[in-house]
């Protein structure tokens, strides 16, 4: 085996819709504005990380086209939209979603 390999990787992406949240699901949650003054809104996130903490690690979606932006990625539209609009996540904003606020388990 060559130098820095790790061997075989086996890659899933299996969301469970099963009141876990996993990564890959998109929940809503709240999500502290960018000016950092306390205010917020509840919005669509992408769950990205979780553990056995409070807090799992989510970036934020967005229905503002971002086409070109190294900081955004476009995800295609689903439920999380009533409207059907495509979507894209802001990867240089990573947030938390707490489990406690949500009652999530």
């Amino acid at each position: 085996m060559a130098e820095g390999l790790v061997g075989r990787v086996t890659m899933r992406y299996r969301p469970n819709v099963d009141g876990n949240l996993d990564p890959g699901e998109i929940v809503w949650t709240w999500v502290p504005y960018e000016e950092h003054d306390g205010r917020g809104k509840d919005r669509p996130v992408l769950i990205v990380a979780g553990g056995s903490g409070t807090a799992l690690l989510a970036v934020q979606l967005t229905s503002k086209g971002h086409d070109g932006d190294p900081e955004q990625v476009a995800i295609g539209s689903g439920s999380w939209d009533s409207s059907g609009r495509a979507g894209w996540v802001k990867i240089d904003r990573v947030t938390k979603a707490l489990r406690a606020r949500h009652g999530w388990t």
